[in-house]
């Protein structure tokens, strides 16, 4: 089982014992939760821009995406309607084998992560940098379907499913915590399950 970091409340288990974030409960499901149409995206022009607070810009297509090294992964998914399935397995490209395209300034401290359709995400770079981090293509050996992200979904396995972004296409590096879709809504800007952050009353 992955590492929890920050626990701050009392961690329940499952029947198997298994380790539960609080208020969650243990499915074998992944139900499909999205907000708005599903993004019609068109493989031949399709693209992945890195940019933001680094030296040069980078744009990736999909034939010189799937042309870096791959990794495979079994992580939780927590979601923040309080389901969680404790195991899956992902198979894509590691964030931190992306970022060595580039090079982030020393002022870069967070990034925003950026969707077709227009969804973005924001989290710190310590928290993204962790080696179980990636863009997915693949759940559980099999393609992701377009309702689960396809063609490339960020994974962030120890924080809350919101953040693990459908139908990503970028990484823009910042120097401020900048809400995204859903920060701006009202749900909280770190999103750890552990500590049960799903919500909070001001931005900043």
């Amino acid at each position: 089982m992955l590492k929890k970091f920050g626990r701050t409340t009392k961690i329940d288990q499952d029947q198997e014992g298994r380790e539960v974030p609080p208020g969650q409960f243990v499915t074998d499901k992944f139900p499909v939760l999205t907000y708005g149409a599903i993004p019609k995206i068109d493989m031949d022009t399709w693209q992945f821009k890195i940019f933001g607070l680094v030296d040069e810009e980078v744009t990736l297509d999909w034939r010189q995406f799937n042309g870096m090294g791959k990794v495979v992964i079994d992580a939780e998914f927590h979601c923040v309607t309080q389901w969680s399935n404790l195991q899956n397995t992902w198979e894509g490209i590691s964030f931190n084998d992306l970022v060595k395209l580039v090079k982030p300034k020393p002022e870069a401290k967070y990034v925003m992560i950026h969707c077709y359709g227009g969804y973005t995400t924001n989290l710190p770079l310590d928290v993204v940098a962790d080696d179980d981090v990636l863009f997915a293509f693949k759940h559980d050996g099999e393609p992701l379907t377009p309702d689960h992200g396809a063609p490339l979904r960020f994974i962030v396995p120890k924080r809350y499913g919101w953040k693990s972004a459908k139908w990503a296409n970028g990484i823009e590096f910042m120097d401020k915590n900048v809400p995204g879709f859903w920060e701006t809504r009202g749900y909280h800007m770190d999103g750890d399950p552990w500590k049960e952050e799903r919500f909070w009353n001001e931005l900043g």
